[in-house]
């Protein structure tokens, strides 16, 4: 059955779908079983998908907020799909067969999620704990990986290959560098270098301390941001 409780209407913005995958070995764990658990964790997402299988669970309608991300994040956006993929963040499942995407992407898409990637590729796990979770790059919606959330401290959904899941056409930027505790972030100083005294030519004159005083004084200056287990066609609002 659907999950009775969700996070609450969406605050509009630009749409997106963010792709989580927690530690679900997909060679032992169903979509249904994952999607039990969430509802029971009171964490729906608005799909489970199991992309070995092509088992696609919907827990929640996707015009309003699932409970995945936590706090307001999942409200943000006229739409904010929340997926939660069977699989595991240290073997990004883009390596193994994808049954269903395309339905999960058309879906996506008729709902104003454009195929783009805003923040790159996600990074590889634990390299992500330390992504650039960037406000600018999730004001412009599309997709984005749990690790490129803002203020979300998670490692998945692994370094996954975007183009097998929003198509090879996919303008894919390059892939952010993560952001290392202690490595400054503002410009770094250079010392000037030190200037070379010109050498003293025999014509100039010898100075005294005469010739050093000034001919006159100078004035002064002037201041100057739940389960119902669907095949690919069912996907409902």
């Amino acid at each position: 059955m659907p999950a009775r409780n969700d996070g609450g209407a969406l605050r509009g913005g630009a749409p997106r779908a963010v792709w989580c995958a927690e530690e679900h070995d997909p060679h032992t764990v169903s979509a249904r079983s994952v999607a039990a658990d969430l509802l029971k964790e009171d964490r729906p997402a608005h799909l489970v998908w199991h992309p070995g299988t092509g088992e696609i669970v919907q827990l929640l309608p996707i015009t309003r907020a699932a409970r995945l991300l936590g706090g307001a994040l999942g409200r943000e956006g006229r739409v904010c799909a929340q997926i939660m993929v069977v699989a595991q963040s240290r073997s990004p499942f883009t390596g193994s067969p994808l049954a269903g995407i395309d339905a999960i992407v058309q879906w996506l898409e008729a709902w104003g999620v454009a195929r783009r990637w805003p923040a790159g590729p996600p990074l590889p796990s634990p390299q992500s704990y330390h992504a650039q979770r960037n406000r600018k790059e999730w004001a412009r919606g599309g997709h984005y990986g749990a690790s490129q959330v803002p203020l979300l401290d998670r490692p998945d959904p692994g370094a996954i290959d975007v183009r097998r899941i929003t198509g090879p056409d996919t303008p894919v930027a390059p892939i952010p560098k993560p952001r290392l505790p202690g490595t400054p972030t503002g410009p770094r100083l250079v010392a000037p270098r030190p200037r070379t005294p010109e050498p003293v030519r025999s014509s100039d004159p010898v100075r005294t301390p005469q010739n050093d005083a000034p001919a006159s004084r100078p004035g002064p200056l002037h201041p100057a941001s739940e389960p119902v287990p669907v095949g690919p066609s069912a996907l409902s609002n």
